[in-house]
């Protein structure tokens, strides 16, 4: 019985069939099968989209660790006698027992011990030079670096740059070593694959995968330029690199974002960009050479821009002049750098990484933005160097009124010989002190506080009250919202905007 019941439906199927191609569901049934066809299509090109991810980062992980090595540094710590001994307090009981049994026979300093460090880096040249974190080899007496082999060798110290915190070594082999290459970290894109290879926790050769989470990441230096991973960093790994798929470095692993010292997935590798031209001054001169300027900057807000009369809130705003390039070509204190060398500048990060990487003894065309137009410099470059960032001092004397008066809640009275003494600043600085800063005013927003000396009001030069009040009187003539005032707080100059409305 059951059987018949399943066959009757099959012979009457064909007529069925006729039926509903002359009905309405015979179109819906083709729409159907289209969609299918549609899908079925999709379903097929989803592996062609995801053939960018890896099934395994073995063979990568096989290409490049031979030129990835461990390094191993040795530093010798003098030991400290008082460190040694016991500290009892005066009186004790025991006093006179340890002072005898430690000073018998004379006063024996205790032997230097060795502190060790580990780092990791990675070979650049058959010849055997070696990329590294300036922090894993810093002070150092002895650096030895170990291959992915097992092969060990002694490592010298070419040079240094604590401004990207990147050393260069070299050892002598009596074989070609194998090597990476650098590669174009700028065409790094967020999402791609990286891989990160190294000596975390001094367990030797490790490798993790991850993706670029972000660029240009800033930590604390005025180059950086950091990739952002996700790749699996900890201590061990400094100095060692971050590669792209194609096995070229792309950056060197430096830091870590941890609240307990461990891996949670943000680390930071110092961009190919910024290594690579690193690396070329060292390896050439032994030294990092660096564009330079000769000027301080800030950014420029948007209440600054009001201030000036720019159009847009853009660029890097010089906050002083000092004796060189800068200077030598016009530059003035409250000019606002647009362009340098043919580009547009962005703002101070921007500027400076730029300037850096120009090359030194370069001329190079600047505009700059001065009394509401635009002007066209041209700057010879000079060489970087800290000990001569030291601003220059101007020859007017200031005073010696003590008037204290009050403007936009400021309590301000002109610098006078003895508070300039009293304050530490240079023999040429001249301007009015702030006493005191009005609770919720504008001028406490923006950070004035009392100490600070306000040197110029709308660019110009203010040595009185009067002066200052004169500023004030034109911006508001000028249908501005807000007075520009040079501010000195600590010694370092900036450009506030503080609101006159």
């Amino acid at each position: 019985m059951t059987h018949h019941q399943a066959s009757a439906p099959r012979a009457q199927a064909p007529r069925a069939i006729a039926l509903a191609r002359t009905a309405p569901g015979w179109i819906a049934l083709r729409w159907l099968n289209f969609l299918g066809l549609v899908l079925l299509v999709a379903a097929m090109a989803l592996p062609l989209q995801a053939q960018d991810r890896p099934v395994s980062f073995a063979d990568l992980a096989d290409q490049v660790s031979p030129a990835v090595v461990n390094i191993t540094t040795s530093t010798t710590v003098a030991a400290n006698l008082d460190q040694t001994m016991p500290q009892l307090p005066e009186g004790a009981p025991f006093e006179d027992f340890f002072n005898d049994f430690f000073n018998r026979n004379g006063r024996q300093q205790p032997r230097p011990r060795q502190s060790q460090a580990l780092g990791s880096g990675f070979v650049i040249s058959a010849d055997g030079f070696i990329v590294t974190n300036n922090h894993v080899i810093e002070g150092a007496d002895e650096i030895e670096v170990e291959f992915f082999d097992g092969t060990r060798l002694d490592a010298e110290l070419v040079g240094t740059d604590t401004a990207t915190d990147i050393a260069l070594l070299k050892v002598e082999s009596d074989h070609e070593l194998p090597f990476v290459n650098f590669g174009d970290s700028a065409a790094a894109r967020v999402g791609d694959w990286v891989l990160a290879v190294g000596n975390p926790l001094g367990q030797g050769f490790s490798v993790s995968a991850g993706i670029v989470s972000a660029r240009g990441r800033a930590l604390q230096g005025n180059y950086d330029d950091f990739i952002q991973t996700d790749a699996a960093i900890n201590r061990g790994n400094s100095g060692g690199p971050l590669f792209n798929m194609g096995g070229e470095v792309i950056g060197v692993n430096t830091a870590i974002l941890s609240p307990n010292g461990g891996s949670i997935g943000i680390g930071f590798a110092m961009s190919s960009h910024v290594v690579e031209r690193v690396v070329f001054q060292l390896r050439e001169y032994g030294e990092p050479r660096r564009g330079w300027l000769g000027v301080r900057i800030q950014d420029v807000t948007a209440d600054v821009a009001e201030a000036l009369s720019l159009p847009a809130a853009r660029g890097a705003l010089v906050t002083e002049v000092m004796d060189g390039p800068s200077r030598a070509a016009g530059v003035e204190s409250g000019d606002v750098i647009l362009s340098f060398d043919g580009s547009e500048v962005a703002d101070t990060r921007d500027l400076v990484r730029r300037v850096a990487d120009a090359g030194v003894g370069r001329e190079v065309d600047v505009t700059v933005f001065r009394d509401g137009q635009e002007e066209q410099l041209k700057i010879t470059l000079a060489q970087r160097d800290e000990e001569r960032l030291t601003p220059a001092s101007g020859s007017s004397q200031a005073p010696d009124a003590v008037e204290p008066s009050t403007i936009l809640g400021l309590d301000v009275a002109p610098l006078t010989e003895q508070m300039r003494t009293d304050m530490g600043l240079e023999p040429g600085i001249n301007g009015l002190v702030v006493r005191g800063v009005e609770q919720g005013s504008d001028a406490e927003a923006k950070g004035l506080r009392a100490g600070d000396v306000i040197t110029e009001a709308g660019q110009q030069p203010v040595t009185s009250v009067a002066d200052l009040q004169t500023a004030l009187d034109g911006a508001r003539d000028a249908g501005r919202r807000t007075l520009l005032l040079m501010v000195r707080s600590g010694g370092d100059p900036r450009f506030v905007a503080v609101s006159i409305e």
